[in-house]
Formats: C-alpha cells, sequence, structure tokens
C-alpha cells in the first residue's frame, strides 16, 4: 500500500501564461475533458496562472460534478502544457500512469475519495488535496520496488475490458442517433410538406383533465408518502426521456381518492416543467396505478390526431419545439414552464399513416437498444469485478 500523496508530481511549478500574450498554450480543462484534447490557448486568453504538466502526468479532477475523471497526458504540439487547478496531478517513473488511472476511477477508490470532499452552500463540492494524498492505494511490487511490468500488464487488460463497455455504450448512442435521424428525415421540414399546424391543446383528448400537472401546497405533503400503494411519478421518471423507475414514492388508497383527477394512464406524455425542464417521456403500457407530481405535466393525447411516440420525439427533436421551450423556460430563479406554455406550443401534423410507420420503426430500435442496455450492465458488472481482482493481486 502506497500513500496517494508520495505520487504527487514534483516541483512542477506554476506559470502565468498572462505575461506571455501572443505565446500557444495547451491547456488541461475540466470542459476538454469530454474531448481529450487540450484547449490551445494564448497567454492573453488565460485568466489566471497555471499548473505546470509533463507528458505522462496523470490528472484527476477534485470537483465533485465531474468526478470520476482521469486524464493521462499526452504532448500533442510543441506548446507549453499547463493545467486548470481543478486537477490534482501525479507523476512517478515507477508508476504506470494508466495503471493508477485505472485505480482512481475504481469503485473502491471512489469510495474513499468522496469522504474528503466538502463544499458550503451553493458552492461547488471539491475533495480537499491534503485529504486525497493521505489515501493508501494498492501497488505491485517486486523485490522492494513498484514493478512497473506487472502494472502495464494489469492497464492493457483493463483497457481491453474497458473497451468492450465503451463499444456497448457507443451502439446505444448510435442507435438513439439513428432514430433521431429518421424523425427529422420524415418529420423534419412541415412547410414544404405542407402539413397543417395544431397546439399540444388541440392534440389532447377532449376528456377534462387530458392535460394536467399534479397536486400543489398541502394536497400532497412530502410526509404523506407511505411505503407501497399508489405510485407517485416525478422528474426522475422522465429526466432520461425514457420512461425508468428510479425512486419509490407511494400513496395510500384513501389518499389516491381525493387526488384521482391527477391518475397517469397508459401511453401519456410526461414532461418535466421545473428543475430539469422539457425532458419528457412515455408512460408504458404495463404502468402500475400511480399519479404526477407538479413537477409533470401529463398529456392524455386524442390517439386519431397525435400518437405518443410522434410527440415524445417532436418534443426532443423538432427545431420548433426545441426552440419554442428554451425560450419560455426561463425563470427569474430557476428554469420553470408551465401548463398554458405547454398548451401552446405548435405541433406540426403529420398524415397518422406516417406517424404509424414511424412508430414500427421506434419499436425495433427500441428492442435492440433494450438487448443492448441489458449487454452493457452486464460489461459493467464484469468490469467492476474484474477491478477488484486486479487490485487485489488476482489477475
Amino acid at each position: 500500500m502506497v500513500k496517494l500523496g508520495d505520487l504527487c508530481a514534483p516541483n512542477m511549478g506554476s506559470l502565468d501564461p498572462r505575461k506571455y500574450p501572443d505565446e500557444s498554450f495547451d491547456l488541461y480543462s475540466i470542459p476538454a475533458f469530454d474531448s481529450r484534447n487540450p484547449d490551445c490557448v494564448k497567454g492573453l486568453e488565460v485568466g489566471s496562472s497555471k499548473k505546470c504538466v509533463e507528458d505522462g502526468d496523470l490528472l484527476l479532477s477534485r470537483i465533485v460534478p465531474h468526478i470520476r475523471r482521469a486524464w493521462v497526458v499526452s504532448r500533442t504540439s510543441k506548446n507549453r502544457m499547463i493545467a486548470s487547478s481543478e486537477w490534482l496531478i501525479f507523476r512517478r517513473d515507477d508508476i504506470e500512469a494508466n495503471f493508477l488511472r485505472h485505480l482512481l476511477i475504481s469503485d473502491h477508490f471512489h469510495q474513499q475519495f468522496m469522504a474528503t470532499v466538502s463544499g458550503v452552500g451553493g458552492s461547488l463540492l471539491r475533495a480537499r488535496p491534503a485529504q486525497v494524498f493521505e489515501i493508501q492505494i494498492p501497488i505491485p511490487f517486486k523485490n522492494g520496488k513498484p514493478d512497473l511490468a506487472e502494472q502495464k500488464r494489469i492497464a492493457a487488460i483493463l483497457d481491453k475490458a474497458d473497451g468492450i463497455r465503451r463499444k456497448r455504450r457507443e451502439a446505444l448512442q448510435l442507435a438513439d442517433d439513428f432514430l433521431r435521424s429518421c424523425f427529422l428525415d420524415m418529420f423534419g421540414d412541415p412547410v414544404t410538406s405542407g402539413w397543417v399546424s395544431d397546439t399540444v391543446e388541440g392534440i389532447a383528448n377532449k376528456e377534462k383533465g387530458s392535460i394536467r400537472t399534479g397536486p400543489f401546497g398541502s394536497q400532497l405533503l412530502h410526509s404523506e408518502f407511505v411505503d407501497k400503494g399508489i405510485r407517485v411519478l416525478g422528474i426522475d421518471n422522465a429526466v432520461k426521456n425514457e420512461f425508468r423507475i428510479k425512486q419509490d414514492r407511494f400513496i395510500s388508497e384513501e389518499k389516491y381518492e381525493s387526488l384521482k383527477r391527477y391518475t397517469v394512464h397508459p401511453n401519456d406524455v410526461i414532461i418535466t416543467i421545473m428543475g430539469t425542464c422539457g425532458r419528457c417521456a412515455i408512460v408504458p403500457e404495463e404502468i402500475e396505478p400511480a399519479i404526477n407530481t407538479k413537477h409533470l405535466c401529463c398529456i392524455t393525447l386524442n390517439r386519431k390526431k397525435c400518437l405518443p411516440e410522434y410527440l415524445h420525439a417532436y418534443f426532443l427533436t423538432h427545431p420548433l419545439a426545441k426552440k419554442y421551450l428554451k425560450d419560455r423556460s426561463k425563470g427569474a430563479i430557476m428554469d420553470g414552464l408551465n401548463m398554458g406554455i405547454i398548451k401552446a406550443l405548435p405541433v406540426a401534423m403529420p398524415p397518422i399513416q406516417l406517424q404509424q410507420h414511424f412508430v414500427k420503426i421506434c419499436k425495433v430500435v427500441n428492442e435492440k437498444k433494450r438487448k443492448l442496455e441489458i449487454a452493457s450492465t452486464t460489461c459493467n458488472d464484469l468490469f467492476a469485478s474484474l477491478q477488484q481482482r486486479a487490485f487485489k493481486g488476482e489477475l
């Protein structure tokens, strides 16, 4: 076991790029992590001093919204390389950076890392470096020295396993991209197609309460939730733009009797109107008795005019809908929509036969996605098990 602080980059120093306004620097920033390419910036564009980094250094994010981000520095140009202060930097010749990267994003290390996190009020939560550096990590040794060859062997195995996980994720993303592309090809240009335009209110079922939010204020208190009964749907059920059960919230049968008008039906479309606005999902056929909270707008459609799969994709994909929702979701404190905004949203109305054809495509693609998600979950479980074995010396 080695103290993480023993792996800190020695004498890395700092540099104020503003003293070199016309020089180009490769800046390793948190936002640049996703593309795995450092930002090329002029010294004049950099707001404060940065840490100097070298080829092969390992960077670990200490900001909680961006946890489990570890980045091995790899020179891409002749520019001097610098990193923002939100990275912890590690460098040692006898430690394989990619091995250390796998270790620092493992489940076991993550639990210890989170114990060092602090923050006040609405500020970002950050890990405290002094406490992170006290964490003990397992390093393979041979003859009293770190075994670099063994580190590389373990890292190579984990790289291959992680590559399989990545391909599963990419396949899921491709399925989503395919559906978006299909929708835009079929429905993206209502002007030249000559389709009429309606509103969400116009395509909803004509029965009273076909467009509704959930109970407000004293109608439903948090203290009235029970362990089982009638399910209560919230933002978490739609935030991924697919219907998912994340949390169990229930009210009693007796309480439900007074809130029946908020009942959610199979094939209703739910859209988030507070917090994370504009996310939506289709309520599945097999939904158990449920109501929605005030954070959701629930729409029961006239299915002779509009199918839920079409409206779901329209909310998420069509440029007109996206612009409409974005322009109207601004609040004084936090983003928010209301039922009036949703009712008035304009909807291009293609023929029902064309919508039905799109639904058939959705069913085929979503079935493939379901199988890919199962395979992806299995891969993640196996990878976690492989990590545990790797860092116990059992590979």
